[in-house]
């Protein structure tokens, strides 16, 4: 795997990959705020046609837009980025799918404790992206479908940033990349 902005600080043991912060770090184009950032740490492989990829993270989720998750990259101006997010002094599970421009869904994260395990599972078929969360390995749910219209090889792998600060802890384990069918055999399905 390599990095896109690697962070200062970072460690690899046994499947599970730490990350603490740089200050500043974001990924954003344009819409509604006006300014692009493309500093966030992203771990990323190198994929090709349809797969599913699935990764579970857990964070120190304290000031605001404290992320990690998954992310899917063609280039600066396409990707799509999925997790946990912290807004509205609350944790959140955000996509933000950008095709030149980036927008921005949110599904309140209630009942969540701090310390939850959320998994996060991106189908590519075609040109469509599924997005699934789950909740401390519970039932899988839906959060979006999306256009993606780079279809040919892509970067796929471990997202985070916090634009408000340095310092925000992320921890991810259990990445992979597989077939779709096999996906759905493992309880990603809904």
């Amino acid at each position: 795997m390599r990095w896109h902005n690697p962070p200062d600080v970072w460690s690899e043991h046994e499947g599970v990959t730490r990350v603490t912060t740089n200050a500043a770090t974001d990924y954003w184009r344009h819409t509604h705020y006006g300014f692009v950032r493309d500093s966030g740490h992203f771990r990323y492989t190198e994929a090709t046609g349809d797969f599913s990829a699935e990764v579970h993270v857990r964070g120190a989720y304290t000031t605001l837009y404290d992320q990690a998750g998954l992310m899917l990259r063609h280039d600066a101006e396409h990707w799509i980025k999925a997790g946990v997010e912290f807004t509205d002094n609350l944790m959140q599970f955000c996509v933000v799918v950008t095709n030149q421009r980036s927008d921005w869904s949110l599904i309140p994260l209630h009942d969540a404790p701090r310390d939850v395990d959320l998994g996060i599972q991106l189908q590519r078929i075609g040109q469509t992206i599924g997005i699934r969360y789950s909740l401390n390995r519970g039932r899988a749910r839906l959060a979006r479908l999306a256009s993606f219209p780079c279809s040919h090889t892509t970067r796929i792998g471990m997202m985070c940033c916090s634009p408000e600060r340095a310092g925000f802890e992320a921890e991810f384990h259990g990445f992979r990349i597989e077939p779709v069918a096999a996906a759905l055999g493992n309880g990603w399905d809904g």
